[in-house]
């Protein structure tokens, strides 16, 4: 009888060890835009096999138009989307359904870029100049709020649709400043170019401080279980990053010859320590400030509660 038990537990050991691996939770995330270091947490989530260990397989993609994350998540072509937070207000507003699941980048990006040793050294010198932009809508509410602090509105200035050629608009002189660039990015990219620019910071000059970088989802069809997954492999990422700098640096450049140059490694030091270091967390007072200054400045018909944008997947679901 004990053989014959030895021999039933070692036919089941043996049907264990042969029996193939559970099948992995496939999750499509469509970033922002090309792969770049604001994407350091997810790249080297990836390249450790984080994700993996989370019962992960995530296909990332890069999108053509950085206005595509939000409608692809929103219409189910996406599980997760790379977004940001002062859209998502707007778009949820407009009607589209997502709301955001986690935070990349906890501080805001964005700035009013000039060059540092020209005419515009106030915001008040913007007066009658041409600023450049990218983002109709979006760009224009952040840039009404930074000239009405210095007493000046749209109609002092004139707008010019940059097309995401930021930096060289303004080094070219084509216009006398842009809204869109990122500190990370363009102030390293011109000071590389030997002709060094000048931000205003967003959240020095009128605005509520924001997320900059957020995780998107659809919450009609949202599986709250396998983001949490995704969100404790990212935040591992960061982790290794804060801890390793130089070392996920360097498994973060070894993914693609393109990343291997000065700007990507002066802006990998920069973005560092704006990485959410809790990227499920978020903070609702924070959340419903910034929507509340929305409402305040006419870009919003009414302030919404803050469970309409965004969510902790980590956290019980309300009743």
């Amino acid at each position: 009888m004990l053989r014959s038990s030895a021999i039933s537990a070692a036919l089941a050991a043996l049907t264990l060890s042969a029996a193939p691996a559970l099948a992995q939770e496939k999750l499509t995330l469509v970033l922002d835009w090309f792969v770049n270091p604001d994407h350091g947490p997810i790249v080297v989530a990836q390249e450790k096999g984080w994700f993996a260990e989370e019962g992960l397989e995530v296909e990332i993609v890069a999108p053509a138009d950085p206005a595509d994350p939000p409608k692809m998540t929103a219409a189910g072509r996406a599980d997760i989307g790379v977004g940001y937070q002062p859209q998502l207000h707007l778009q949820v507003h407009e009607g589209l359904p997502l709301i955001r699941v986690g935070t990349l980048v906890a501080t805001p990006l964005n700035c009013l870029l000039v060059m540092a040793d020209g005419p515009v050294q106030t915001v008040a010198d913007l007066k009658g100049r041409k600023i450049g932009y990218s983002v109709a809508g979006v760009e224009e509410a952040l840039l009404t709020a930074v000239l009405g602090k210095a007493g000046l509105t749209l109609d002092d200035v004139e707008l010019v649709n940059v097309n995401w050629s930021l930096s060289p608009a303004v080094m070219s002189g084509q216009v006398d400043a842009v809204i869109g660039a990122f500190r990370n990015f363009e102030l390293n990219q011109m000071d590389i170019e030997g002709r060094p620019g000048k931000c205003f910071y967003l959240e020095e000059e009128g605005l509520p401080a924001y997320d900059e970088l957020i995780f998107l989802a659809n919450p009609e069809t949202m599986d709250r279980a396998v983001i949490a997954k995704f969100l404790h492999a990212v935040e591992r990422g960061t982790q290794f990053i804060v801890n390793h700098p130089q070392e996920s640096w360097e498994i973060f450049a070894g993914t693609s010859a393109e990343l291997q140059d000065e700007l990507n490694e002066r802006a990998w030091a920069d973005t560092v320590p704006r990485f959410a270091l809790r990227p499920a967390a978020f903070s609702a007072g924070r959340w419903a400030t910034f929507e509340a200054w929305l409402a305040e400045a006419g870009l919003v018909d009414e302030a919404w509660p803050v469970s309409r944008f965004a969510v902790d997947v980590t956290a019980e679901p309300a009743e």
